[in-house]
């Protein structure tokens, strides 16, 4: 082969990213896929008759084989999956029992409060978390670092349903500087445009001040305590991430010729750590979405958590099977984000393609 040959097939050849891409996007078919299989196997390994929940217990006979028909149960088991996959590729989440409504319209109510609980939670558990866990790196095995930790421990271990309750009774009912369960009061309720589904988001977009500071007096409670949650977990890892990059030779090396303590530390430790803190902040995140049960069962969130708790209660098998569905979906989406936002982050998986 001619140098110019060769040139041609080093011009010809696929940048690395387009490589690293494809592999992504397999990666991520294959676990919708396994997403999809282990929903549908969760839907017919509880002992629950999803005839039974679709008619009632007081159905004829012929109403129930007629149903049972209808649902595909009388086919093998693959068959069953094939139709499942079918269904939810076309936005067919089934009906719910519950609401007499299809599931995917159920979703697209009650996902935006999960959504907005989550991201108000996530942006505080981030915007303290972080520089938490950078002072403690900064002054391990002094007072500042102790206290951090323990705070990182009390917040990682601590029942949200427990700390929930607790400051409902103290922040709501005792000092009354919050307000009460739900997400607004019921005098701004109707007054307030849907147009996100966001509460917060919505009372600004429409200028409805006073809706605004209700809205955010309900939220702040919940979102708060959810935010600790994600803030204990977040300044650990930044906290180890940290005293990993501060050991590092170029750390000491920029020590040695003069550079400020604060531009090492915010300018070179915590650029190069934030690379793999982008995925704890990912993971965090997905965690707060499929979390927000408890929290909003105890505040009476109307969210997709307190959906899928109703849905259970009920035996409403297409209800929870759907928001499971969906939170598994968001869930492999924040993974694969956070791994995209790795690749533009560290130049070095990029050249590795």
């Amino acid at each position: 082969m001619t140098a110019v040959e060769e040139t041609e097939g080093r011009n010809g050849a696929l940048p690395p990213w387009v490589g690293r891409l494809g592999r992504l996007l397999v990666t991520l078919v294959i676990t919708l896929v396994g997403l999809l299989f282990v929903t549908f196997l969760i839907g017919r390994v509880v002992p629950i008759d999803p005839v039974l929940a679709a008619v009632g217990d007081r159905a004829s006979e012929s109403t129930y084989h007629k149903v049972y028909l209808e649902l595909g149960l009388d086919k093998p088991l693959w068959e069953q999956f094939l139709i499942y996959v079918n269904n939810v590729l076309h936005g067919n989440l089934g009906e719910s029992v519950l609401t007499n409504r299809p599931v995917l319209d159920d979703i697209a109510d009650t996902f935006p409060a999960t959504l907005e609980l989550s991201t108000f939670a996530i942006l505080i558990g981030t915007c303290v978390g972080v520089p938490l866990g950078v002072w403690a790196a900064v002054r391990q095995g002094r007072l500042v670092d102790q206290i951090v930790r323990v705070l990182g421990l009390v917040g990682y271990s601590a029942p949200i349903f427990w700390l929930g309750l607790t400051g409902l009774l103290v922040f709501y009912a005792r000092l009354g500087w919050v307000a009460g369960p739900g997400r607004i009061d019921i005098a701004y309720q109707y007054d307030v445009e849907r147009i996100t589904g966001m509460m917060l988001v919505d009372t600004l977009l429409q200028g409805q001040w006073d809706a605004f500071w209700n809205a955010l007096s309900h939220i702040l409670l919940p979102g708060t305590l959810l935010g600790y949650y994600s803030l204990a977990y977040i300044s650990r890892m930044t906290r180890s991430f940290m005293l990993a990059e501060l050991g590092q030779e170029y750390i000491i090396t920029a020590r040695v010729k003069g550079v400020r303590e604060s531009r090492i530390i915010w300018r070179h430790a915590l650029r190069n750590a934030a690379v793999p803190l982008v995925t704890v902040i990912a993971l965090s995140y997905g965690n707060l979405l499929q979390g927000a049960v408890l929290t909003e069962t105890v505040f009476a969130w109307p969210g997709l958590g307190m959906y899928l708790t109703n849905s259970l209660g009920s035996a409403d098998m297409n209800a929870v099977l759907g928001a499971t569905l969906v939170i598994g979906a968001v869930f492999v989406a924040l993974n694969l984000l956070s791994d995209v936002l790795y690749t533009v982050l560290d130049p070095r998986v990029r050249r590795r393609g």
